[in-house]
């Protein structure tokens, strides 16, 4: 989601899609008010994306992204933003979380309790902590920093982890390798739609049909 130069790209993946952040903690609080009014507190720590603000992809998918229902998991979770909020707003969710990032996890695991929320938090590399489970939606910001191997196992996952019926949910910048996520979506589930396109970024859903 980021622009730049090869070295930048490869110093943000360094940062935040990685195991062990190797940068100093450093925690800022991120306040996230929604378009309905509600507004929810964060801690942000550093070496987790993204530090210290919300970024405006996250910010369009948790405002339109399409109803979910019954188990969710929020995939590559960072600091928790995407799945508390959506379980605040939607209580009978049965929420799940996961990151590869140890520090992302920590501070999932602090958010959820700061914002009074159960859910099901754990770290690994994309369906590593999941197994055989299987849920209604995935719900996602993708890392495309960290390569088109990632995001494409993260949509071929999501097949294999869905419920039939079931809706992955991914936002990107549409020119910044959302495209290539779109046809991706496509070739792996059958369909794929743009429900929501905002300065750039669009919000592909598609769904598990068998």
């Amino acid at each position: 989601m980021h622009s730049g130069s090869s070295e930048n790209r490869n110093n943000s993946f360094e940062h935040y899609y990685t195991e062990e952040p190797s940068t100093v903690l450093k925690v800022k609080e991120v306040q996230v008010k929604l378009k309905n009014g509600h507004l929810y507190i964060f801690k942000s720590p550093s070496g987790v994306y993204s530090f210290g603000a919300l970024d405006k992809a996250t910010e369009i998918l948790i405002n339109h992204h399409a109803p979910v229902f019954g188990k969710v998991l929020d995939i590559g979770c960072g600091y928790g933003v995407i799945g508390i909020i959506i379980k605040k707003e939607e209580p009978k969710v049965d929420l799940f979380m996961s990151d590869i990032n140890k520090r992302a996890v920590e501070f999932a695991k602090i958010n959820a309790k700061n914002n009074n929320i159960e859910a099901d938090i754990r770290q690994g590399n994309l369906y590593e902590p999941w197994n055989d489970m299987k849920f209604d939606h995935i719900i996602s910001n993708p890392p495309i920093v960290a390569g088109k191997e990632v995001w494409m196992k993260l949509i071929e996952g999501a097949f294999e982890h869905l419920n039939a019926g079931g809706t992955l949910q991914l936002v990107a910048y549409h020119n910044k390798g959302g495209e290539r996520i779109k046809k991706y979506m496509n070739e792996i589930f059958g369909n794929v739609e743009d429900i929501w396109k905002e300065g750039g970024i669009r919000i592909y859903i598609s769904k598990k049909n068998q």
